[in-house]
């Protein structure tokens, strides 16, 4: 019997649970105590992580590989990808190599790394402290700031002028190292492959909806978007110019970038599982679980045919405004609608909700499966006009 390492869960990792346990494998997760405990009965040993920095990852990672002896590695979020790239690298398991791990950690490296192999992307610079960057931002408004390790559109946000950066700085000086990007516009996307030794086995276009600035909160998603055979030409080139400038050789890739007037341009990339359940998505999408490949390609286990899209998917993800929730309507009637598969509101009258940052701010999900295009967009219309979360 194979044994999997799974270095983290979550809650929206559980599928690579139920994976493992369709394909027979021992499997052996690393979690933090709170998690582990809920994991209790559903896997066969459990190493706990006591903190959650990438030493302590690795250090809980490596304690699990003595017991453990695996024959495959999984990363299940971006925390965990370093320390199970460590392990896959010391032992020689398949595995996103080390130097894909180091850049899916530190946007900056990422820029350093497509600059040199003239991937295209926002201009860019990494500021000590935010204030030192005020002179290059100047002349290049507006301007992005992020910060160089995070997920979710956390701390990422739009500066339109030099006024605005002045009271940026005044939040935000203290947070020691920021990317500072000139802001570059167009739709969207991202692109997410499935890789073994370098080569895509099966990819896939999403299209995106944001808040927009200042802090482009994802909305929603649709998988397999239509777009022309240029545009997916351009694409195809750029996650073959990013597969190859990372380095990267076996497992999930998750590439975000915009349709500028120039061309694709890089937001960020990362060889770890997608947040907003896009990979429920994509199992929908194309009939096929990619929880499981993912599992497959660690392992060195053969894969079916690549497969074409069989559906349409989307995902909304609603949010409201700052206050106290007054009422939840709808849910009733969005979960008895014919193309939604899952939903959900995570918030309840009396709880309060802060204005709109990060991925953590939304206030549920929605999961839809339709045959076409145009009946899923009829789909997202219906429930964006009959699910409301209401405040005061």
């Amino acid at each position: 019997m194979q044994r999997l390492l799974l270095v983290g869960v979550g809650l929206t990792g559980r599928p690579y649970v139920a994976a493992a346990r369709r394909l027979g494998v021992r499997l052996h997760v690393v979690e933090t105590k709170p998690q582990a405990e809920a994991l209790a009965g559903s896997v066969d040993e459990v190493t706990v992580c006591r903190g959650m920095s990438d030493e302590a990852w690795y250090e809980a990672v490596s304690e699990a590989a003595r017991a453990a002896s695996p024959d495959g590695v999984v990363a299940f979020s971006e925390p965990h990808v370093l320390a199970a790239s460590l392990l896959t690298d010391e032992l020689g398991l398949p595995g996103p190599t080390l130097k894909a791990a180091v850049l899916s950690r530190n946007k900056a490296l990422q820029r350093a790394r497509f600059a040199a192999a003239g991937i295209g992307q926002p201009e860019f610079l990494v500021a000590e402290r935010l204030g030192d960057a005020r002179g290059w931002a100047a002349g290049r408004m507006p301007v992005v700031v992020k910060p160089l390790s995070s997920a979710g559109s956390a701390g990422v946000e739009l500066v339109a002028d030099i006024s605005a950066y002045d009271e940026a700085v005044a939040r935000r000086d203290g947070e020691g190292k920021l990317l500072v990007e000139r802001a570059v516009t167009g739709p969207e996307y991202s692109w997410e492959a499935l890789v073994r030794e370098g080569k895509v086995w099966c990819a896939n276009l999403t299209a995106k909806e944001t808040t927009g600035p200042p802090y482009f909160v994802e909305t929603a998603h649709r998988t397999a978007a239509e777009v022309d055979d240029e545009v997916r030409a351009e694409v195809a080139g750029l996650g073959a110019a990013v597969l190859d400038a990372m380095g990267m050789d076996t497992g999930i890739v998750h590439l975000e970038f915009r349709l500028t007037p120039s061309g694709p341009a890089v937001m960020e990339v990362a060889v770890r599982t997608p947040g907003d359940r896009l990979m429920d998505l994509l199992g929908m999408t194309y009939g096929i679980d990619w929880y499981e490949m993912v599992i497959r390609l660690a392992l060195g286990r053969e894969l079916p045919q690549p497969p074409a899209a069989l559906c349409r998917t989307a995902s909304y993800l609603p949010s409201a405004r700052p206050g106290t929730v007054a009422e939840v309507r709808g849910l009733v009637e969005v979960l008895d609608h014919p193309c939604v598969v899952e939903a959900e509101v995570g918030v309840a009258p009396g709880d309060a909700v802060a204005p709109l940052r990060s991925s953590a701010g939304r206030v549920g999900h929605v999961l839809l499966k339709a045959p076409d295009a145009r009946t899923l967009e009829a789909a997202l219309d219906d429930v964006r006009r009959t699910l409301q979360v209401t405040t005061r």
